[in-house]
């Protein structure tokens, strides 16, 4: 008998290679979802201005960012609400700690956040014709707007995050969000906070979207990467120790040995 209800996701029309490199820009989901992959030897960059939760400022970031576009981007999001100089009208991705009343809160429409969504996508294809972008409603309740507040600005997200996809067929959607309020419908899947996923839900999480969008070679490299990485992340009794010292020397080259044979496959 089965006790809970499990997302059925779309299998998507690329994978990961190993040690292929990635974009993560969003709110705080992201750079979860970001270290995890960090943590799997993928070389990723993650929100290189800071946090971004809303539509608007996910754009701003892709505009800015001057560096190379992978492949593969994730964009997680968080909010439709944003904040305007009252003076200007211009949506500001970080009030810096200047005075409340210089800003205006508004919330983004459908049409607003599919705008600036289409924007951030065609940004990409512009750099790089071939990525895929892999969009995320972040599964972080916002307590401040009220919990209906809350579900609404999700629900404002979703239905623009649809229409991109309709309209973007490089755009798919993973459903982090659904995954935590559907199968994941429990208290012990947060924090002491009662808002923020628990490490252990981020992790499920991590497991649902490496099982979907992984390639076979980079599942067998995040196989073979695991005895290293917890050989490198061994706590000594005796760090100084000339034992511990050879057994982190071998480590490190096992690591390099692993990394130059699997950069010679791809």
């Amino acid at each position: 008998m089965e006790f809970r209800t499990i997302v059925d996701i779309r299998k998507p029309d690329f994978q990961i290679e190993p040690l292929e490199q990635l974009l993560f820009v969003g709110s705080c989901f992201a750079d979860s979802i970001g270290k995890r992959f960090a943590d799997e030897h993928f070389p990723v960059v993650v929100n290189p201005y800071g946090v971004m939760y809303n539509p608007a400022s996910v754009l701003h970031t892709l505009q800015r960012w001057e560096g190379d576009v992978p492949r593969v981007v994730f964009l997680t999001l968080g909010t439709n609400h944003v904040y305007r100089l009252r003076e200007s009208g211009e949506i500001v991705d970080n009030c810096q700690k200047r005075p409340q009343n210089l800003f205006l809160e508004q919330e983004l429409t459908v049409g607003e956040c599919t705008d600036f969504l289409l924007q951030a996508v065609d940004e990409l294809q512009q750099r790089r014709p071939d990525v895929r972008v892999v969009v995320t409603v972040s599964p972080i309740r916002y307590a401040k707007y009220g919990f209906h507040g809350s579900q609404l600005s999700k629900a404002t997200l979703l239905l623009a995050v649809n229409e991109l996809c309709a309209l973007r067929p490089c755009a798919s959607y993973f459903p982090a969000y659904e995954i935590v309020q559907d199968e994941l419908r429990d208290y012990r899947f947060y924090q002491p906070d009662m808002l923020h996923p628990s490490a252990q839900t981020v992790e499920y999480i991590w497991e649902r979207l490496a099982e979907l969008y992984l390639s076979p070679l980079a599942k067998q490299f995040v196989q073979d990467w695991k005895p290293i990485k917890a050989a490198l992340h061994h706590k000594p009794f005796s760090p100084e120790s000339e034992d511990y010292k050879s057994f982190l020397v071998q480590a490190q080259e096992k690591e390099k040995t692993l990394i130059a044979h699997y950069n010679n496959m791809v």
